[in-house]
């Protein structure tokens, strides 16, 4: 979409990040945001706002390191702020599993594919997140196999993981959450 902030972009009348907090607050104690621009605009959603712990803009693995390290809680949850649809019960799902399996990490997966970006993530793994960044690393599901991973069937709710990359995505996922209303 262009290098527009995706968090921001608009979406049925709220930006799409306003969306995915909706769904993710009732599953969570606590919830911040990571943002490395447009703070400002994400301070206004009402949560606070970490950035990136480690420089040069790293990707979704340096925003999860910022979140282990500003929580005190044993785990984090994480999640796609283009992704509007998330499950009501990820966060339960994923912890379901994380015990049964006596996993590190839960990470969703929606039947065909890996869905590395929502996972309930040990902050235990603060450190090797840490290392594996310093030393080049970038790949979500690398790291994640270096770990006690549980992956979590999530193909009955498969549109939860449906993202936007294009105004096409967009109309398609705003008339899924007009007929959500």
């Amino acid at each position: 979409m262009g290098g527009v902030d995706k968090g921001l972009v608009m979406l049925a009348g709220r930006p799409m990040a306003e969306h995915v907090i909706t769904r993710l607050k009732p599953q969570v104690g606590r919830l911040v945001i990571n943002a490395n621009r447009n703070l400002e605009a994400y301070k206004a959603m009402g949560y606070p706002v970490i950035t990136d712990t480690v420089g040069g803009h790293l990707g979704p693995l340096a925003g999860f390191l910022a979140a282990m390290r500003a929580t005190r809680d044993p785990y984090i949850l994480t999640a796609a702020c283009d992704a509007p649809l998330i499950a009501a019960d990820l966060s339960a799902r994923l912890w379901r599993m994380l015990e049964r399996e006596e996993a590190e990490l839960a990470v969703a997966h929606d039947g065909d594919y890996l869905q590395p970006l929502f996972a309930l993530i040990s902050v235990s793994l603060a450190d090797s997140v840490e290392h594996y960044l310093e030393t080049g690393g970038r790949k979500i599901d690398r790291w994640y196999n270096t770990h006690r991973m549980a992956t979590v069937d999530f193909s009955d709710v498969a549109e939860s993981f449906a993202n936007i990359n294009s105004p096409e995505q967009r109309a398609e996922i705003e008339s899924l959450l007009a007929s959500d209303s």
